[in-house]
């Protein structure tokens, strides 16, 4: 492509106010909106040889009504909004930003399993509401603080983050069962096995999330696997919200079934008001902000500018539907 193209980014605003967009913007003439509704789509994309989207849905329909459009680049690596197939038809690359937040999610996990083991913002709050100074002993807790090291950590998925999350629970002293529906090979630490996920579940003392989504695991963390759990056991999920039969969670919650919950993806996002987890026991919910450390989008931002390069150069990269 000889002229400068026209860039538009769908949906700017999760990137957030303190990274750059000059990655992008030296390389053709750059559209930013915030959000973009349905009804926006066409008329913002018409005449856009680039387009950029996070979770502003690209169907058949529309990837057809856009005649000019030459390359779909996803600010994320899930690219389930897009309709890649029809994309492949019109001979569109699609192209994903991979392995921008392992570090990211891996810290969110440790993180949320250290609240759920040791409650310091339970305890912090109770400094605050002057439960600490009332007490006539040197200090005062309410639940139990329990230790990693020795406890299991099984991690369902083993690639980037999942591989990442083993190892900072192992650097904890805790030990790692591992399911990879694929053979992978050991990591230089231990202890550490590769189990069926039903072993996985009875065995762990924190089962995190960390596969993709695939029409085959949808609702794969069900009342059965739930089931399998001790009842000292936590769940976390940083994956999809979809991996998780909400409903069976929160029964399970309520029931005493495991001990709690972290969750930063539910199935509909922004979370619903009448989510059945929102009045579940024990379960801490974050706004799907595992994936957003500074860092991390500004790797995210640098990704998505060399695939624009790419595909400037006609030689795209991290394409996800086979065009080249």
């Amino acid at each position: 492509m000889t002229e400068k193209p026209r860039i538009v980014v769908l949906d700017a605003f999760t990137m957030g106010q303190d990274v750059s967009w000059e990655g992008l913007a030296s390389q053709g003439e750059l559209l930013l909106y915030d959000r973009t509704a349905p009804e926006q789509l066409l008329e913002r994309a018409r005449g856009a040889q680039v387009l950029f989207t996070n979770k502003t849905v690209l169907s058949a329909a529309a990837i057809e009504a856009l005649p000019d459009l030459q390359c779909v680049c996803v600010l994320a690596t899930g690219y389930n909004v897009i309709d890649v197939a029809a994309a492949a038809e019109r001979g569109i690359p699609v192209c994903n930003v991979p392995g921008y937040s392992p570090k990211s999610v891996a810290q969110h996990v440790m993180a949320v399993v250290l609240e759920l083991f040791t409650h310091v913002s339970q305890h912090a709050r109770a400094v605050r509401e002057g439960r600490w100074s009332s007490q006539p002993d040197f200090c005062v807790w309410d639940e139990p603080i329990v230790e990693l090291a020795g406890k299991t950590m099984g991690v369902v998925g083993f690639g980037d983050i999942g591989g990442r999350v083993s190892m900072l629970a192992n650097a904890f002293g805790m030990n790692v069962l591992a399911y990879a529906p694929h053979p992978k090979p050991l990591p230089p630490y231990g202890p550490f096995t590769f189990v069926p996920l039903d072993a996985l579940f009875a065995e762990s003392d924190v089962v995190s999330l960390h596969c993709p989504l695939t029409k085959d695991n949808e609702n794969m963390v069900d009342a059965r696997l739930l089931g399998r759990m001790k009842p000292t056991a936590y769940l976390v999920n940083t994956a999809r919200g979809q991996l998780v039969d909400e409903a069976a969670l929160a029964a399970a919650l309520t029931a005493g079934t495991i001990a709690g919950a972290a969750l930063d993806v539910v199935r509909r996002e922004p979370i619903a008001p009448d989510n059945p987890l929102l009045a579940a026991p024990n379960c801490l919910i974050t706004p799907h902000v595992a994936w957003a450390s500074r860092e991390a989008r500004a790797r995210l931002l640098g990704i998505a500018a060399q695939n624009l390069r790419g595909f400037l150069a006609g030689k795209p990269e991290h394409v996800v539907n086979g065009v080249s």
